[in-house]
């Protein structure tokens, strides 16, 4: 079978890289890909957000099946376009892709279906939202209500900062129109995990658990990226939580798909607050998430196109999912600057000398005169297995330290609890 995978970042390595493993995919293409992928796929220069040209390249191929990685042509209506058209795609329609293109969206689905979730309040007014500054004391988070690349959510400390936030978010438009509307929560404190996992419309299957870490700098300091690293399975993902999460969260929300007519198919992310033993949703993600994916699917036995097929045919209920034991930690390297402005196009070295039981899965890469470069603020993505978590870490950073690039950063306490 010809497989297409859409996006190039570390994600959709991952994903590629799992599929290369499948017997039954013959041709695997990834568009655009980055020059880590460009070694396990053909790789196609159409954006990730040109529906119209991925379209026109799947019908010319005879494509399959297409893999959407990134939330942007989710949001935009892709797999609505290729299933007009008679082909086969994997992830949620457009109407079902708004859990993650409007925060209000999913907190208003929460609150209907008696989901757990922080309090909250949407503001369309800049004026009305200065207002109720400090409506859930501080620290106050306020998030813009559409796509923001994970950088979308501030953590407001006091009003000054609130203020800013309004108006770099509302009046600046520095996330541009995902700032016509504003999301203002209540502060939850605790320790957060998140667990993605296959849904198809009448069943939900939770993947093995993993942890990220958002903050730029160690101890969770510094502002949100898209996260600097995980490991999976998450250390405080015990079988009294799991259970509580079945009870509380993915059973209200399939039977909330049902009921409100939400035909959702593909991966569903579901980011959580664990607060005194109790799981609250922060978000939901329409697609796997990234880099949490990377240490999940490392640890996935069987063969990811039988799953996916099964979620489409809806029969997943009777479809067997496999996981290995190993743990498994994966360290990002970012550009010197990010997320804030990052140059790109410095060489990269060391990727030759990694440990044959190590992945590096390439976020933000390219080829440049027969080299490869940064490309993105995200550029790799360790990955390493061990019997345990520790192993794993240990095994991942020893590997950090023979790639090199200008102005490369990571945190140092990925894995840590």
């Amino acid at each position: 079978m010809k497989v297409l995978v859409i996006g190039g970042g570390g994600r959709e390595h991952a994903i590629v890289w799992k599929l290369k493993q499948s017997p039954r995919v013959s041709k695997l293409y990834c568009a655009p890909g980055n020059a880590g992928i460009s070694n396990l796929a053909e790789c196609k220069n159409i954006a990730a957000e040109d529906i119209e040209g991925l379209y026109q390249f799947a019908q010319e191929e005879q494509v399959d099946l297409t893999i959407v990685g990134p939330e942007a042509p989710l949001t935009q209506g892709i797999t609505d376009k290729f299933q007009q058209g008679g082909l086969r795609i994997f992830g949620p329609d457009k109407k079902c892709a708004q859990l993650e293109g409007s925060k209000a969206f999913t907190k208003d689905f929460l609150l209907r279906h008696g989901i757990p979730t922080a309090g909250h309040k949407v503001f369309t007014d800049i004026e009305e939202a200065k207002k109720q500054m400090g409506l859930y004391g501080y620290p106050m988070v306020i998030k813009a209500d559409g796509l923001a690349a994970g950088k979308g959510v501030i953590i407001a400390e006091n009003q000054e900062k609130a203020l800013k936030a309004f108006e770099d978010i509302m009046s600046d438009k520095v996330f541009g129109s995902a700032g016509d509307q504003v999301v203002v929560e209540e502060f939850l404190t605790g320790i957060e995990t998140s667990i993605l996992c296959f849904v198809d419309g009448d069943t939900i299957v939770p993947m093995v658990s993993a942890q990220d870490y958002k903050k730029i700098y160690e101890n969770d300091k510094g502002p949100n990226t898209g996260g600097m690293g995980t490991y999976s399975p998450s250390l405080i993902y015990d079988k009294v939580l799991d259970n509580k999460i079945r009870k509380n969260i993915l059973r209200p929300v399939i039977e909330g798909f049902k009921e409100d007519g939400l035909d959702f198919r593909g991966i569903l992310f579901i980011g959580l607050m664990i607060q005194n033993g109790e799981p609250k949703v922060l978000e939901f993600n329409v697609r796997f998430g990234d880099p949490e994916t990377q240490t999940v699917l490392a640890r996935l036995d069987t063969d990811l196109v039988d799953i996916i097929e099964s979620v489409l045919e809806k029969r997943l209920a009777e479809q067997e999912i496999s996981w290995s034991p190993k743990k498994t930690v994966c360290v990002v390297m970012a550009s010197g600057g990010y997320p804030g402005n990052y140059e790109k196009g410095k060489s990269i070295s060391g990727l030759d000398d990694i440990d044959e039981d190590v992945v590096v899965f390439h976020a933000g890469t390219k080829m440049k005169d027969d080299e490869i470069v940064t490309n993105g603020g995200r550029v790799l993505g360790v990955t390493a297995w061990g019997d345990t978590t520790e192993e794993a870490r240990n095994k991942a950073y020893k590997n950090v330290e023979k790639i090199h690039f200008e102005g490369a950063c990571y945190r140092r306490d990925i894995g840590r609890f």
